[in-house]
């Protein structure tokens, strides 16, 4: 894989449409990724605490860092001092970890509300009833160390390009009702993260700010920094 044209080309892509590009680095090891940030690109995704953690100890510190992945909370305070947006909350006890964790360390962190726009029953987030509820119930402003900048979503795993259209258009829908909502001084819709390497066009057409793009940049995973090949998560 050619990486640096690679970057440049999804690069140049996202940026005729305002979205930026997350690099999914996720089981690459860091020589692949140096490819990628010698080419310019500075956001990276990772979907697993220990790999995050491992490559941040060795990489240069102007990398921001995107956890994409389902996060556990026990996990939440080894990446809290450094993570630049955490795309994955899905649940209010998520956010409370990740609230209690930001006190500790005096630190606000930029998180998304993980949304379950797909079929497949595997995928987490809220729903559309529980974000409007929430939202109108105040359940999002107790948190002064979490300030919720958007949304984040997976399509369906099908081939059918009108369902994943369909889905991201809902997505879409949710993040739009929700900026109509009064002002929280935590809560504010700016990011939009959906799309991934084969979904990225429809994702861009249909407004995402954040795509999540792996194979399509690094080529198929390997043995991530920590070792192991890893599961699937927030990008592909």
């Amino acid at each position: 894989m050619d990486i640096k044209n690679n970057i440049l080309f999804f690069r140049e892509e996202t940026a005729a449409k305002n979205c930026r590009l997350i690099a999914v680095s996720k089981t690459q090891p860091v020589e692949k990724m140096k490819e990628a940030y010698d080419a310019g690109q500075r956001l990276f995704g990772e979907n697993k605490v220990q790999e995050m953690v491992a490559k941040q100890d060795t990489l240069p510190k102007d990398i921001e860092w995107h956890m994409i992945g389902h996060l556990q909370t026990n996990k939440v305070k080894y990446i809290v001092p450094f993570v630049s947006l955490i795309h994955s909350i899905d649940t209010i006890k998520l956010l409370e970890e990740v609230d209690r964790q930001g006190r500790k360390n005096n630190r606000v962190v930029p998180c998304l509300l993980q949304v379950h726009i797909a079929l497949e029953e595997t995928k987490f987030g809220f729903d559309r009833r529980e974000l409007l509820q929430g939202i109108d119930q105040t359940i999002f402003s107790p948190f002064s160390f979490v300030a919720i900048r958007g949304l984040m979503g997976m399509a369906s795993l099908t081939e059918d390009r009108e369902k994943i259209r369909s889905e991201f258009r809902e997505l879409k829908n949710i993040f739009e009702t929700l900026r109509q909502k009064p002002d929280a001084p935590n809560f504010e819709m700016k990011e939009l993260s959906m799309g991934m390497s084969s979904d990225y066009t429809l994702a861009l057409e249909e407004g995402s700010t954040l795509v999540r793009i792996g194979s399509a940049i690094f080529g198929e995973r390997g043995v991530g920094a920590v070792g192991g090949a890893q599961k699937a998560g927030g990008g592909r």
